[in-house]
């Protein structure tokens, strides 16, 4: 093995194991002395109607940000980035879990209020996902089209992650089988930066998928913003610019599909999709 892929690995397995290691205890330490009831602010329903803390986002979004911080390999810039796009969604999307509402859902539902001068905490996270992916995005472009692009992934990789937390594990299963193969692209192409970029957040969220499967906890917008805003970081710092754009189009065009179709019905009804979404999960309950 070449030496700078023996960097890049070394380099990526630094990087999951401090997520992984950080995400755990920070978990731990956010819901020690905590049991689920439907009492806790950080307490929501899950989809069967019984209580499961949210707090699994502020311990992925502690665990990645402890990992971009101390992994090895990582430039000052790129370090800084990744601080900002995953503390800043992670804030502005901890706002949301717990002062949002349904009144208002989607992006035409949030721009559409805020047309008419009603600032949701949805617009709220929106604009400060936006700023967070631009501002990250300025510390690893080249020029101002570059920033417009890459901050554009971040912010829709953000909201887009968000989209699939709708079930136990799902959002994290997403993030792995599509940060997965931009880890193992870096490390082939000898790229030990977007390696390690790339490990940061698969090694907090793997950590934290036991708990995600078992109900007993969810990212909520906090980690699933977080952990897509990172991917998207990862993504733009490692793919030239055919590859940028076409991602960019990607997220663009689900999240507008989402606007208009279920993705859960779509999973339930592929056979395949339906497969991994259900692998490590408690059976469906029967009506």
């Amino acid at each position: 093995m070449p030496a700078s892929q023996a960097r890049g690995l070394l380099f990526a397995v630094a990087g999951a194991a401090i997520g992984a290691v950080a995400a755990c205890a920070a978990y731990a330490a956010f819901t020690r002395g905590r049991p689920a009831d439907l009492s806790g602010r950080w307490t929501r329903k899950n989809h069967r109607g019984e209580p499961i803390t949210l707090l699994e986002g502020p311990a992925f979004a502690a665990g990645a940000g402890a990992a971009a911080a101390l992994t090895p390999g990582l430039p000052a810039r790129v370090r800084a980035a990744a601080l900002i796009a995953g503390a800043g969604s992670a804030a502005v999307g901890a706002y949301d879990d717990l002062y949002g509402t349904s009144a208002s859902k989607g992006f035409k539902g949030h721009l559409s209020a805020l047309a008419r001068g009603e600032v949701t905490s949805g617009a709220v996270k929106i604009l400060g996902i936006g700023a967070g992916g631009l501002g990250a995005a300025a510390l690893v472009s080249k020029g101002p089209v570059d920033t417009l692009v890459n901050g554009a992934t971040i912010a829709g990789a953000a909201n887009l992650a968000n989209l699939f937390d709708l079930r136990p594990g799902r959002a994290i299963k997403v993030g792995l089988l599509t940060g997965g193969p931009l880890l193992a692209a870096a490390l082939l192409r000898d790229s030990p930066v977007g390696a390690a970029l790339a490990a940061v957040p698969l090694g907090a969220a793997a950590a934290l998928l036991p708990d995600d499967l078992g109900e007993r906890a969810m990212l909520g917008d906090a980690g699933a913003n977080a952990l897509g805003a990172l991917l998207g970081l990862a993504a733009v710092t490692e793919l030239g610019r055919p590859g940028r754009y076409a991602l960019l189009g990607t997220v663009a065009a689900l999240t507008a599909a989402a606007e208009k179709v279920s993705f859960t019905k779509v999973i339930a009804g592929n056979r395949v999709l339906n497969g991994i979404d259900m692998l490590g999960r408690r059976p469906v309950a029967s009506v």
